[in-house]
């Protein structure tokens, strides 16, 4: 888990996906039109990625991808970050981590 913590606090925003996963896509996509350029970490194309992933299996993330997270702070996965978007809150959280300055 201490490798997902490093790399969770390196940006702002970032964001554990797989290259063939539809809704990592939606995801980073999300982030991309909202104006926030998050760091992508594609477990499975990363040396390490079956320890990535059981460490956000163990951090309670179901399904392990998307896993989202903002100011180094796990969010959650694709259901949870589509509803922080649309009540609003997304935002808010992107502010507060100096992802987004509008």
């Amino acid at each position: 888990m201490d490798v997902v913590a490093r790399l969770a606090s390196q940006r702002a925003v970032v964001i554990f996906s797989k290259s063939t996963c539809c809704m990592s896509h939606a995801i980073k996509r999300l982030f991309y039109e909202q104006g926030v350029s998050p760091a992508i970490i594609e477990i499975d194309q990363d040396m390490y990625g079956k320890d990535i992933e059981w460490a956000l299996a163990r951090l309670g993330c179901s399904p392990t991808v998307p896993a989202v997270f903002v100011g180094g702070k796990f969010v959650g996965t694709a259901n949870t970050v589509m509803t922080l978007h649309l009540n609003g809150s997304l935002k808010k959280l992107l502010k507060d981590a100096g992802a987004l300055w509008l």
